[in-house]
């Protein structure tokens, strides 16, 4: 009777410990998911910033390449 009362304690016990152990994994697992997202959102505004950075450079120089295009004169 004995055995079986602390076998039962010790699988109660076993599995109350392992509850917990199992709600902070699930828990960290959602937090590293949303900083993995939050990083992913920073990459692409990122990534945006740069190519609208690089149009207005391609703009600006097209610009200039058209004010410096000299015709010769014209001769009647």
């Amino acid at each position: 009777m004995k055995r079986l009362a602390a076998s039962i304690l010790l699988g109660v016990l076993s599995v109350g410990c392992s509850v917990p152990a199992w709600a902070k994994t699930r828990t960290s697992g959602m937090s590293q998911n949303r900083d993995s997202r939050k990083a992913e959102k920073k990459q692409q505004k990122a990534m945006k910033k740069y190519a609208k950075a690089q149009r207005k450079a391609e703009r600006k120089m097209l610009k200039t390449e058209r004010k410096n295009t000299r015709y010769p004169a014209r001769r009647y």
